[in-house]
């Protein structure tokens, strides 16, 4: 998929999956294509609720080649809106983050991020949320306690690995780690920013 296709869907997560979009006919369009394979359509399927379904189906899309976006478009005939919407803002042109990185303010650096933000950060990661975790020093049996305590809630078990972190750390656990962990898995730096707001 073209990087400017990638960064839209990135910016428009929210929104599309505020849509249920992949409660219609959607998914299966993307399989019908030969966008989608049948183990990853289950793999959307099996996603708890319609918001999480939406988020896999977006982690998936932009990793199937560059047809990807177009059929995409193709696949939104239940919800022309979001179809023109996107290919308004395609046509738009999208500036691709590079070059310059965001930085953390500096009066955030060595404050400690509260559970209701770390609950926030939580509901807006995506699938790279294990390896952020990795990155402030939980391991795999860390992991799989989260995953296992939690087993029907994603944000649940993210939250209670930020817990384990900050349990471990005490005050050294900083907004500053936190921002180099989301950076060091290439996480979108604009969740961090939202809940600093």
């Amino acid at each position: 998929m073209d990087p400017r296709h990638k960064e839209l869907l990135r910016r428009q997560r929210l929104e599309l999956c505020a849509e249920g979009l992949a409660e219609g006919l959607v998914p299966q369009y993307l399989l019908q294509e030969g966008i989608i394979t049948e183990s990853q359509l289950e793999e959307v399927s099996s996603q708890v609720t319609s918001h999480r379904r939406a988020m896999k189906l977006l982690d998936i899309l932009p990793t199937r080649g560059p047809r990807a976006f177009e059929v995409f478009l193709d696949s939104l005939s239940e919800f022309p809106w979001m179809r023109e919407n996107l290919m308004k803002l395609s046509q738009d042109g999208v500036d691709i983050p590079g070059g310059r990185t965001p930085e953390l303010p500096s009066k955030f650096h060595h404050s400690c991020p509260t559970e209701k933000q770390l609950n926030l950060l939580a509901g807006k990661l995506g699938p790279e949320w294990e390896q952020i975790l990795v990155h402030l020093g939980l391991d795999h049996n860390d992991l799989y306690r989260c995953k296992e305590q939690n087993r029907y809630n994603l944000q649940s078990q993210i939250v209670e690995g930020f817990v384990k972190w900050k349990q471990r750390m005490g005050s050294k656990a900083t907004m500053l780690q936190l921002w180099q962990a989301l950076q060091a898995a290439e996480a979108d730096l604009s969740v961090m920013q939202q809940i600093l707001q």
